[in-house]
């Protein structure tokens, strides 16, 4: 059923030419079994009228404007020639709800005129024989009716159609802006990131620098210090290497910041100064770090950090005023763990995808872009039982 329907709307107008041959066909038996003229000047006039207007049922959504006019001619025609009402008339009342529906609405408006006055033409052209003044009014109202009833569903149709066309076109214009400011959210955070990663390796390549210095002015009379020095410019030589691979994959836009402005990044052990900051503002926060801590690639632990400050910043703008925090920092072989959630009354998705951490940050996109670009997964939802989690895996094998 659910193809033939499809079928039937994907071919109007073959619709509409099995309903005229339908309606041509009952119009001609119709005519025969009168077995007379029923007052028509010429009995040979029917058939192509009738013809005529089958041809208005077919055409009508087709062309509703041209269907219409050819309507009004034939009806004059019908009046002119005496060929009084047949089955086939059934076409005016069609083309009227047409050209309500989807007519131009001056078309619309002569329909509406026509309809209403189309009975009593016919009935002064054709009276109904032996009835009083009373009656010929009652088959004027009865034979009118429909014409209005027809032009009123039309018109509600063509409403209905353009109010639903007009949220259809809003949703499609918001969708295309929300992917638009999507867009741009993920540029800004990109750009964000790529400084950050900037900084990270501008300071490892100056901790190199004067680790070098140090090793050439001791190398002479303390060795050890020097082969200790050159160990550490090996060391963060490798991370910084790791760093701009990194560095080089994010497309970096903006301001660029002086060579005397490039300071260290938060790291993980700054973590417990983050999470003293939220107690102090009124956040209770649990934190415990499960596993042995080890030093990380800088990359890693300012993906990590940020990821607790984006999270902590979302429970104080969206848990409420009750709420509580916990955060797991769990160091595993191959990588490090993270968990965030909260109890807090939460907030619909949206809200965490557009926050920011700092008033520059993007929330959930922000945080999606810091762990895809270390080949880490995030986990963002509500929690079953209210609040949200946060669950993010850190892998450490790509940052080498």
């Amino acid at each position: 059923m659910q193809r033939l329907y499809d079928f039937l709307r994907r071919h109007p107008t073959g619709v509409d030419t099995f309903w005229a041959v339908f309606v041509f066909g009952i119009s001609l038996v119709s005519e025969a079994g009168h077995g007379d003229t029923r007052g028509t000047l010429s009995p040979a006039l029917i058939v192509p009228i009738s013809l005529l207007l089958c041809l208005v049922i077919a055409l009508r959504r087709r062309m509703p404007e041209k269907m219409l006019l050819l309507t009004i001619g034939l009806g004059v025609a019908q009046l002119a020639l005496n060929v009084a009402t047949m089955v086939a008339d059934f076409a005016m009342l069609v083309i009227v709800y047409t050209v309500a529906v989807m007519g131009a609405r001056w078309a619309s408006r002569i329909g509406l005129a026509v309809g209403l006055s189309a009975a009593t033409a016919a009935e002064i052209r054709w009276p109904v024989e032996h009835s009083s003044t009373l009656g010929h009014v009652a088959v004027v109202v009865f034979q009118t009716v429909p014409f209005a009833l027809a032009w009123v569903l039309g018109d509600s149709i063509r409403t209905r159609r353009a109010y639903f066309a007009q949220l259809e076109e809003r949703n499609a214009r918001l969708e295309k802006e929300r992917e638009a400011q999507a867009k741009v959210a993920v540029a800004a955070e990109r750009a964000r990131i790529a400084r950050e990663l900037h900084d990270v390796v501008a300071h490892n390549v100056s901790v190199m620098v004067v680790q070098a210095d140090g090793a050439a002015y001791v190398l002479d009379t303390a060795p050890d210090q020097a082969k200790k020095a050159l160990e550490t410019i090996s060391t963060t030589g490798r991370q910084a290497l790791a760093e701009m691979r990194r560095l080089l994959g994010v497309l970096r836009t903006g301001e660029h910041k002086e060579v005397g402005e490039y300071v260290p990044q938060p790291d993980v052990e700054q973590i417990d100064e983050l999470i003293e900051q939220c107690r102090t503002s009124g956040l209770p926060v649990d934190f415990k770090v499960e596993g042995t801590p080890r030093p990380l690639p800088s990359g890693v632990e300012l993906t990590a950090y940020r990821i607790v400050q984006e999270a902590l910043t979302n429970t104080r703008k969206h848990g409420g005023p009750n709420a509580g925090a916990s955060v797991r920092l769990v160091y595993f072989d191959d990588g490090l763990g993270l968990l965030v959630e909260d109890d807090g009354k939460g907030a619909p998705h949206e809200l965490y995808e557009e926050g920011g951490a700092d008033g520059q940050g993007h929330g959930l996109i922000g945080m999606r872009e810091r762990v895809g670009m270390v080949g880490g997964t995030l986990d963002a939802g509500p929690r079953p039982g209210g609040g949200f989690r946060i669950s993010a895996l850190l892998p450490l094998k790509s940052a080498h």
